[in-house]
């Protein structure tokens, strides 16, 4: 049962798994993140160009 307890402790392998999912959520974290900042700027543009075509004669 020792040698058991003393294999897992030792045992890495799932770590890198952990790890990369950290990694994975963070960037996650990030994108959304860049993404809430600039959606404003984006729909302001939109609304703008929308506006133009609007008042384009015909």
């Amino acid at each position: 049962m020792r040698n058991f307890i003393n294999r897992f402790a030792k045992d890495e392998s799932g770590a890198t798994a952990i790890e990369y999912g950290l990694i994975a959520a963070l960037i996650s974290v990030v994108i959304i993140g860049a993404l809430v900042a600039i959606g404003p700027k984006v729909k302001g543009m939109f609304d703008k160009v929308e506006t133009e075509l609007n008042t384009v004669p015909e």
